[in-house]
């Protein structure tokens, strides 16, 4: 049974192991970010926490700290992003100005010599002086590790992505991808069909033609004046008059100019006396 027994093989000698994790770490410092399987990820973010973490004290003037990551990591030659393709293009007389000083002494710091434009930079120094500064103030979780949709070609492996963290790559403007062939083509059969055939769009023209030909009906005037007069409410009849009540005779001239009292006062006088 293997209970607490830390690490994986990984199906290599003890050698072939350090010396692959070893490579893994001096790549990440170099480019800030890999992409490997899932398991040497795993394997390999512990390897290069410690090395961050030896290489802060280190900052701070541990000597000890120095040396160990120097035993650990070894060292390397980095050279600087802007000069990569003029190094490419070089002969190896001028990579080996580049990389080495003519006392044979590697160059460390990446600045400018006599008689060359750059030089290149020490991968102990780089993490010393660039990365361990990026993470003077955390406490610890120097990388991360980012499962890929991926696998390897071949065996099915799971692949992924193991960056420090601040590397992240900026997207840019987000925008939809053109569209491909097939989808023009595709959406251009959906337009046709939403439009119809030649023949119905004729027919659909002409009926839209002749709507627009067809006269307005005539409405007669006096047809409406009937109508808005059946509309209107009758005159609603005067209440009647209360029980107990004497009707009270209207007012008003009548037809020969007198009111209506005073033909009831002449009938009271003409009776003879009783």
């Amino acid at each position: 049974m293997r209970h607490r027994v830390a690490g994986r093989k990984l199906n290599r000698t003890s050698s072939h192991r350090i010396a692959m994790l070893r490579n893994l770490a001096q790549s990440v410092i170099e480019h800030g970010q890999i992409r490997t399987t899932l398991v040497k990820a795993k394997e390999a973010r512990p390897f290069v926490e410690r090395l961050i973490t030896l290489a802060k004290k280190a900052r701070e003037g541990d000597l000890p700290a120095r040396r160990r990551i120097i035993e650990i990591l070894s060292d390397r030659a980095v050279i600087p992003a802007d000069h990569r393709e003029a190094y490419d293009g070089m002969s190896d007389a001028a990579r080996a100005k580049v990389r080495r000083a003519r006392t044979g002494r590697r160059h460390r710091t990446g600045e400018a010599r006599p008689g060359t434009s750059f030089t290149a930079e020490s991968v102990v120094h780089r993490l010393i002086e660039t990365v361990a500064a990026e993470f003077e103030d955390r406490p610890g979780g120097y990388t991360r590790i980012i499962k890929l949709a991926d696998t390897r070609i071949g065996d099915g492996t799971p692949l992924a992505v193991l960056q420090l963290v601040g590397q992240e790559e900026d997207p840019g403007s987000v925008r939809r991808p053109d569209p491909t062939a097939r989808r023009r083509r595709t959406e251009s059969r959906h337009t046709m069909a939403e439009r119809g055939s030649p023949r119905q769009r004729r027919a659909e023209a002409a009926a839209r033609a002749g709507k627009k030909a067809e006269p307005a009906p005539e409405v007669d005037e006096p047809a409406q004046d009937e109508e808005a007069d059946a509309s209107e409410p009758a005159d609603q009849p005067d209440a009647a008059p209360e029980a107990g009540s004497e009707p009270q005779a209207e007012a008003g001239p009548t037809e020969d100019g007198a009111e209506a009292d005073a033909p009831q006062a002449d009938e009271s006088e003409e009776k003879p006396a009783g």
